[in-house]
């Protein structure tokens, strides 16, 4: 397993209210109300934001909107490279928080 992944086990263990799962056949991770907050994607790991942390996320060199079929960015999924690794659990807590808001 690499360092990537790895982190992302320790990142979804790490937040009480989230559990593993399954999107895209990636791993990822859902509040308690199935919605995804984030996912780990090809030593990547995306998060659904909002508002500045959104901003926040999309000003570190190389992140992205994330378009995992290369012609169609999804809004609001943010794409962080594991060279940010160390913003991983923020953006994490924040997209958890998020996403449990949602219906």
């Amino acid at each position: 397993m690499e360092p990537a992944e790895e982190l992302f086990y320790e990142i979804v263990a790490s937040m009480p209210k989230a559990k593993l799962s399954k999107m895209f056949g990636a791993l990822c991770f859902k509040a308690s109300n199935g919605k995804a907050g984030g996912m780990y994607w090809q030593g990547h790991m995306v998060f659904k934001l909002t508002g500045d942390y959104e901003k926040e996320a999309l000003s570190l060199d190389g992140a992205s909107y994330f378009d995992p079929m290369g012609n169609r960015p999804m809004k609001g999924w943010v794409q962080v490279p594991y060279h940010y690794k160390d913003k991983w659990k923020g953006f994490a807590q924040k997209s958890l928080d998020y996403v449990k808001t949602l219906r």
